[in-house]
């Protein structure tokens, strides 16, 4: 679903672009048709208001929460299905933030996440992503949102912007508060300043290392560090937003001696943030999270060095707080289920119960 099929939908009704951005606006801010200036019934178009249960209803369809995951930090994981029934994962981050997602899967493939076991299933339309806020902000405030959910925007770039725009404009989200993540990808460099609304940019480096990159994220596009970090200071000089190297700190990986110097070589004088973020480590894969005491020397070492560095806590640790854990939690407890159901249906036991439940 686009946005631009729901601005369809109005148009259908009858309504002016007026009418239009105060249906959306009301949608995706939570709030009521009525404002202090005038009652929706004084305002919209008859026939507008006679169409507003059907609207209202397939913005309800768009998203719903099948289940939530309350972290002790403060966060909450949120299972979120879609009208064809895919289910996709948003986080209620700590201090008013959302990580929302792009793609049912992800075709990247980096090897020490979930998302990307099944491959890329299908995208996520603009107002599915918008809806995964509006979700969130039943629940809570929401002032930031950030891009970094299932799936790399930059494969999905249309809708992502166009939800960006939307957020920026009638979501009431600040702009420098919408961050677009990505593996790195040169259309995102070509496109992102383009539009009226121009977010904050996280680029995921994970390795200043060439070789190590390409094995850690065997599908992303094949830029080299420097090439990353140079289009990312780019952006940063040309929006006034420093950029938010992500980090993902795997235990005997990408926590060497010389990974750390590559860091300092790549970002000194940059305007940039580096994100270190300690592996959610998942019992399927052989990667693991370093020591909590060497995280936090890995961060004070880069910041002796005028690296400003924030070491994070990937929100939900206590809750399969990882990328697509928890639809893969639950993909798997449905398949447990389905082969219990199948073989107690196959065993003479089985048989028996229920040839003497029905006599």
């Amino acid at each position: 679903m686009q946005l631009d099929t729901l601005r369809d939908l109005l148009r259908q009704h009858g309504a002016q672009t007026c009418h239009e951005e105060r249906v959306l606006r009301a949608w995706c801010q939570v709030r009521s048709l009525d404002n202090r200036h005038s009652a929706s019934e004084n305002f919209l178009p008859l026939s507008l208001r006679g169409a507003l249960p059907e609207i209202n209803a397939q913005l309800e369809g768009l998203a719903r929460v099948v289940s939530e995951h309350p972290g002790e930090d403060g966060s909450a994981r949120l299972l979120v299905g879609l009208a064809d029934g895919q289910t996709v994962e948003s986080v209620l981050l700590p201090r008013d933030g959302v990580c929302v997602s792009t793609q049912v899967g992800c075709a990247v493939g980096c090897v020490f996440c979930m998302t990307g076991k099944d491959g890329l299933l299908r995208q996520v339309g603009s107002a599915e992503i918008v809806a995964q806020v509006v979700l969130a902000r039943r629940r809570r405030p929401v002032k930031k949102v950030v891009f970094m959910g299932m799936g790399e925007p930059a494969h999905n770039l249309d809708n992502v912007l166009e939800a960006i725009d939307f957020l920026g404009t009638l979501g009431g989200i600040g702009h420098k508060n919408l961050v677009f993540s990505t593996v790195g990808d040169p259309r995102v460099f070509e496109r992102l300043g383009q539009g009226p609304v121009k977010p904050a940019l996280a680029l995921s480096l994970h390795t200043t290392r060439a070789d190590l990159r390409a094995e850690l994220l065997p599908r992303a596009p094949r830029m080299t560090p420097e090439e990353l970090v140079a289009a990312g200071e780019a952006y940063a000089r040309a929006t006034g937003y420093p950029i938010q190297y992500q980090w993902t700190l795997i235990d005997g990986v990408n926590d060497s001696e010389e990974e750390l110097a590559g860091i300092v070589r790549l970002l000194s004088g940059k305007y940039a943030l580096m994100n270190m973020i300690p592996y959610n480590s998942v019992d399927a894969l052989p990667y693991r999270r370093p020591a909590p005491e060497k995280a936090r020397a890995i961060a004070r070492w880069l910041h002796e060095r005028r690296i400003l560095t924030k070491l994070r806590n990937s929100a939900g640790q206590d809750i399969d707080g990882g990328c697509g854990q928890l639809r893969a939690r639950v993909k798997i407890d449905r398949h447990a289920a389905a082969r219990a159901r199948q073989e107690a249906a196959q065993s003479p036991e089985g048989s028996g119960a229920g040839l003497n439940s029905s006599s």
